[in-house]
């Protein structure tokens, strides 16, 4: 069983957050939950000529075994069998219109075929399974990152807009309830404004944003696995009181926040077994 993880290289950091690389993992259990990062990926499987779509409504289908996975607000259920060859790279909030030359809330919530959005996808899938190991697979993968967007930092209009970086930095630091209006007053822009041009290059309106992160706040803290002090910890991550979190959390989830407090140990904060 492998998995790696690495930051790109200097020259990529705006764009991209991180590269990763799983092989053989032989999980117990066939449906894992991911939660939502606001942060949009690209999964391609080397292993076989699809990735499995697991809608709860539907019955199981196939989607393309490259894909362009837009960022998300919500939890979405995987197959772990699509987990035996597989490689992502994470792409860091408001990077994506570099990467498509288009507006990121275009794939908000959503999976895109990546030869949709990029002719080459093909032709990097079958030089990654061509190569042995991951390091030389992660090598390939960045590289093909250094031609779609590192050579593109000069052009312009290419990069995110000021007010846009600001408001991600401002979330960052303290996503509380009211931050998106003191952030909008704080650029010189409209609430409208703001949110117009985040969305369009984050994918998500800043009040999302600003929720997601509140969010991820309560899953790292959790996932230490230290006692809980529930009031404590709403208040600490930036929510009105308790059941403002506990009902912040089953939206984004689907389930309790005492719940995922209750669950095995898992590897990873943001996976965690479906069934």
């Amino acid at each position: 069983m492998t998995f790696l993880e690495r930051k790109p290289g200097v020259e990529l950091r705006p764009w991209v957050r991180s590269l990763w690389y799983a092989q053989g993992m032989d999980l117990v259990y066939r449906r894992e939950r991911i939660l939502p990062t606001g942060r949009a990926q690209i999964i391609l499987n080397l292993a076989r000529d699809f990735i499995l779509d697991c809608p709860p409504d539907r019955p199981t289908g196939r989607m393309a075994p490259a894909l362009l996975v837009g960022q998300r607000s919500v939890h979405e259920i995987v197959d772990t069998s699509d987990m035996q060859d597989l490689i992502g790279i994470v792409f860091e909030p408001g990077a994506l219109p570099a990467f498509l030359v288009d507006s990121a809330d275009r794939v908000t919530n959503s999976f895109v075929a990546l030869d949709e959005v990029c002719r080459a996808s093909g032709a990097l899938r079958d030089r990654l399974r061509e190569l042995p190991g991951a390091e030389a697979r992660l090598a390939c993968l960045e590289g093909y990152l250094w031609d779609k967007l590192a050579r593109r930092s000069g052009a312009a209009g290419v990069g995110i807009h000021p007010a846009v970086q600001y408001a991600l930095e401002r979330i960052e630091r303290a996503p509380h309830v009211g931050t998106v209006a003191e952030v909008a007053r704080s650029t010189g822009w409209s609430e409208r404004r703001l949110s117009q041009v985040f969305r369009e290059q984050v994918g998500l309106s800043p009040k999302v944003w600003c929720r997601v992160q509140r969010f991820q706040r309560v899953v790292r803290q959790l996932h230490h696995g230290e006692a809980v002090r529930w009031p404590e910890l709403a208040l600490e991550c930036g929510f009105y009181d308790q059941s403002h979190l506990a009902n912040e959390f089953r939206a984004f989830s689907g389930i309790p926040p005492t719940a995922y407090a209750g669950a095995s140990s898992q590897r990873w904060a943001n996976h965690l077994r479906a069934e």
